[in-house]
């Protein structure tokens, strides 16, 4: 399905004020995390934001927006918004910064790290 390089490039513009956002390929799309977890995405044109269950509705009421239903399934606490809710950089900024205001309610995520292998030493010979 891939994703629209010049909405993820105004994306990038946006996050670029932070230090913690690291992208990753997701959805058959492209995911943006911020604070270790989801915070917007890209597949195709539309954008994906995670506001949270609490702002789900309110999110959904907004021009554009709708469930998102990857899976078939509605997923609470996160919306698709079409290409014309994001048209400009003010609004693009309005939904990022909504996810972001989210996230900031949530402890940030512990990733577990793998086990390093021990290192072998040469040993010397005698």
């Amino acid at each position: 399905m891939g994703y629209d390089e010049q909405i993820a490039g105004r994306v990038r513009g946006i996050l670029a004020r932070r230090a913690d956002v690291v992208e990753r390929r997701m959805f058959g799309g492209l995911c943006f995390m911020a604070n270790g977890a989801m915070c917007c995405g890209l597949v195709g044109e539309t954008l994906m934001v995670r506001v949270g269950p609490d702002q789900h509705e309110e999110a959904l009421a907004q021009p554009h927006a709708r469930p998102m239903d990857f899976t078939g399934t509605p997923m609470k606490g996160f919306v698709y918004v079409d290409p014309p809710g994001i048209s400009t950089a003010a609004a693009l900024t309005r939904w990022i910064d909504r996810s972001l205001a989210y996230l900031s309610t949530v402890p940030k995520r512990k990733v577990a790290k793998k086990p390093r292998p021990p290192v072998r030493r040469k040993q010397a010979r005698p």
